[in-house]
C-alpha cells in the first residue's frame, strides 16, 4: 500500500502491528513505528496500543514501558499492553506499580488489570496484596463468575501463596450454577490441578482428574502432565501409562517431549529403566534439544541410583550427542563411574572435558545480613 501511495489508515497500521506482533516481527514492526512518528500518528491511541503490544510480547519491555510514557493520549487497552509485557518478562514489581498508578493516570482498571495483578501477586507471593486486589475486585466486577479468566487467577495467586483451601473454594464456587452461566470449563479445571500439583497434593490431583473427566471435561496437554507426574509421585506407575496412552486413543491429543518426559520420569522412580530407554527412544524430536538432553539427563540419574552403569553409559552416549557440551553430564557420569569405583574411567574423562575446555562451575551461596 505505502509503495503505491495508497493512504495508511489507523486500521492498516494497527492491523501490520497485529500481525508483527504475533510473529514477533520488531524489525518490520520498528519500521512502521517510525512511519508513525513522521506522519504523526503517534496520538492515536490505537496504534500507540499496537506498538505497545509489539514490544511487550518481543519482551523489548524497556522500549514499550518508554513509549507508555511518551505517548499523549493512554487508556486502560494500552497499561494492559504494558502489564502483558511485564507479566512475560516476570517484572512482577513493575507490574503492581504500574497497577497502582492507573487511577493517577485517569485510567479504569477492567477485568485484564485485574487478572494481571493477580498474576504479579502470585509470582511475589505476595497473599497480602492479592487478598486485597480481590477485594477490590468484588466492587469493582459485577460477576466474577462469568470472567473464567479471572477466576482461574485467583485459584493460582492462592495456590502459589500456598493457601490451597482458599483456591478450592474458590474453584467450588465457580461450579456453583448461576443465571447465564455453565459448568466450569477446561481452564478452571487446570488451574486447580496445578494448585494440587504444585503443594505436593499427588493424590488430590489424581481424584480431580478422574473427576473432571465423569463431568464430560475435555483435558487439555497442560491437565494431562499434572496427572502423570502425580501418578509418578504416588508409585501408580500403570496408571500414568494409561493416562499417557488416553491422550491420543480418547482425546486426540499427541504427547509432547514434555509428556514423554513425565513418563520416563515417572518409570525412572519405579525402575523400570528399560522402559524408559524404550520410550525415550520413541520421543519425537521437535527441534528443542534442551528439553531432550535433560530427559535422557534423568535416566542417567536414575541408573546412578539402581546402579545399572550399562544402560547409564548408553544415556549419556545420547545426552553428549546431543549437548557435547554438557557439563552437568559429564558431571553424572563421573559421580555415576566414582560410586562403582571406576576411577580409570574417571581419568579419561576428566581428558576429554580438558580437551573440550570444560570444567565443573564451583558451588557457591550468599546470605542476606540486616544490621
Amino acid at each position: 500500500m505505502h509503495s503505491n501511495g495508497v493512504a495508511l489508515d489507523t486500521y492498516a497500521l494497527c492491523s501490520s502491528l497485529t500481525a508483527s506482533s504475533c510473529n514477533q516481527n520488531t524489525s518490520f514492526g520498528k519500521q512502521v513505528h517510525t512511519h508513525v512518528k513522521k506522519r504523526g500518528w503517534s496520538t492515536s491511541v490505537f496504534v500507540s496500543s499496537a506498538l505497545i503490544d509489539l514490544y511487550a510480547k518481543s519482551l523489548l519491555v524497556n522500549d514499550a514501558e518508554q513509549l507508555f510514557d511518551e505517548i499523549p493520549v493512554r487508556n486502560t487497552v494500552c497499561a494492559n499492553a504494558l502489564l502483558s509485557g511485564y507479566a512475560e518478562a516476570k517484572m512482577w514489581l513493575k507490574g503492581l506499580e504500574l497497577v497502582r498508578k492507573m487511577p493517577e493516570l485517569n485510567l479504569e482498571c477492567d477485568n485484564f488489570t485485574l487478572s494481571a495483578a493477580l498474576c504479579a501477586c502470585a509470582g511475589l507471593s505476595a497473599i497480602e496484596l492479592g487478598r486485597q486486589v480481590h477485594g477490590n475486585m468484588f466492587r469493582r466486577v459485577a460477576d466474577v463468575r462469568a470472567d473464567v479468566f479471572l477466576q482461574s487467577s485467583l485459584i493460582e495467586m492462592y495456590g502459589k501463596c500456598g493457601l490451597i483451601h482458599k483456591a478450592r473454594h474458590i474453584f467450588s464456587m465457580a461450579g456453583i450454577r448461576h443465571e447465564g452461566g455453565g459448568k466450569r470449563d477446561v481452564v478452571l479445571w487446570t488451574s486447580m490441578l496445578g494448585v494440587y500439583g504444585r503443594n505436593g497434593n499427588h493424590k488430590e490431583v489424581i481424584g480431580l482428574f478422574k473427576e473432571m473427566v465423569r463431568e464430560g471435561i475435555r483435558p487439555d496437554g497442560v491437565a494431562f502432565v499434572t496427572v502423570i507426574s502425580a501418578c509418578g509421585h504416588t508409585g501408580q506407575v500403570n496408571l500414568g501409562i494409561e493416562y499417557f496412552k488416553s491422550m491420543a486413543r480418547d482425546f486426540g491429543l499427541d504427547p509432547s517431549p514434555e509428556h514423554y518426559s513425565c513418563l520416563v520420569a515417572l518409570l525412572c522412580r519405579a525402575g523400570e529403566l528399560d522402559e524408559a530407554w524404550k520410550l525415550l527412544n520413541e520421543m519425537p524430536h521437535n527441534g528443542d534439544d534442551s528439553y531432550t538432553v535433560s530427559t535422557w539427563g534423568a535416566l542417567l540419574s536414575a541408573c546412578i541410583d539402581h546402579g545399572n552403569v550399562d544402560l547409564g553409559k548408553l544415556a549419556a552416549q545420547r545426552a553428549l550427542q546431543l549437548d557435547p557440551r554438557n557439563v552437568g553430564i559429564f558431571v553424572l557420569i563421573s559421580n555415576m563411574y566414582a560410586k562403582h569405583g571406576l576411577w580409570n574411567e574417571i581419568g579419561q574423562l576428566r581428558e576429554v572435558m580438558q580437551e573440550r575446555g570444560l570444567k565443573k562451575d564451583g558451588g557457591w551461596s550468599w546470605i542476606e545480613v540486616t544490621r
